[in-house]
């Protein structure tokens, strides 16, 4: 798709083991690099089938669907990939040989000023993937208090000067609401004194968090890698490319869980617990080389993570998301 272009396209096609005939799940149709990538690669007959809580990534999709060589092999389906894994079997496509899942922003979405996810672009306070549904950013940063919203900052955009910038918003709203991108990034400006020569804006990791908390992005993520080992055949692999440390971590630590073969506490002298990993871990973390980071840049922070699914049953999913995809966006910060 023009305007966007897929971060680790290549480790992630080889991480997925492409081949023709298989099905496979883009749960972040985004761009849709990726998505055509595989159809592409998995060619005369595999099918790809495509979330997105994003409608307008969901309308790039069924164009792509119309094209010719990818009539009858694409669905694009408008929901949270949070329900995948009820997505997947609605659709007739289990067992899955494939799933990937690239958590990053689209192009699409950053460019767009409407949708309120950039400091640099004047628009409203949104940040929500899905704004038919769910609270706007704007909701919480004119109604939280000051500790709420501190929370916010420091735990999902790991901002030490959380405090005083949850301060300053309240402060500033109380002259006036706080509605636009460029309002909330000048008063996180002024709170910490500007930018003095750091590599990014002073209001990165603040728009970072109230974006995660906005859409409930890493209790998300739990539910969508969970449906993704209850969705995959076995064999069928796992790919996920983060972009921030704290869903890297969720990846990380997800898969190991998934891979252990005991789970018993260390004092136990002799295991018990009959652990049967749902998956095996494939290789180590993977970044983008130099070519890709000078010319995409924002492949510089994202990191690859691969498994496989192993023949054992997979663990019970938990439905605290409904099959509409409906991730209780909001929710997270409470």
């Amino acid at each position: 798709m023009s305007g966007h272009a897929p971060v680790l396209l290549g480790p992630s096609l080889e991480g997925l083991r492409v081949m023709a005939g298989g099905r496979y799940l883009d749960g972040t149709f985004g761009g849709g690099g990726h998505t055509r990538a595989i159809l592409d690669a998995a060619a005369p007959d595999g099918t790809v089938l495509a979330l997105d809580a994003d409608p307008a990534a969901v309308a790039r999709a069924e164009t792509l669907a119309g094209e010719p060589a990818y009539r009858g092999r694409l669905t694009a389906v408008h929901a949270n990939f949070s329900a995948l894994a009820d997505v997947a079997a609605a659709h007739g496509a289990t067992p899955l040989d494939g799933v990937l899942l690239d958590l990053g922003m689209s192009s699409f979405q950053l460019d767009t000023a409407e949708r309120g996810f950039a400091f640099r672009l004047e628009g409203p306070l949104d940040m929500r993937f899905d704004s038919s549904r769910g609270t706007p950013a704007a909701t919480l940063v004119n109604d939280l208090d000051t500790d709420e919203l501190a929370t916010i900052l420091f735990r999902y955009g790991d901002e030490s000067r959380s405090r005083r910038i949850a301060r300053a918003i309240v402060a500033a709203r109380d002259r006036a609401p706080i509605t636009t991108t460029g309002a909330l990034a000048a008063v996180i400006d002024a709170a910490v004194g500007g930018r003095r020569g750091a590599p990014t804006h002073p209001a990165t990791r603040s728009f970072q968090a109230l974006r995660i908390a906005v859409n409930d992005e890493l209790a998300v993520l739990h539910a969508a890698l969970d449906g993704a080992v209850a969705a995959l055949g076995p064999g069928g692999r796992l790919a996920v490319i983060a972009f921030h440390s704290l869903e890297d971590r969720i990846v990380k630590r997800f898969i190991a869980e998934r891979s252990a073969t005991c789970l018993c506490p260390p004092e136990m002298p002799v295991c018990t617990c009959d652990a049967q990993p749902a998956l095996r871990k494939v290789g180590g973390s993977i970044r983008a080389g130099e070519a890709e980071r000078l010319a995409n840049p924002r492949s510089r922070s994202a990191t690859l993570r691969v498994a496989a699914r192993t023949e054992n049953p997979a663990p019970a999913l938990d439905h605290r998301y409904g099959p509409d995809g409906d991730a209780g966006a909001g929710e997270g910060w409470r």
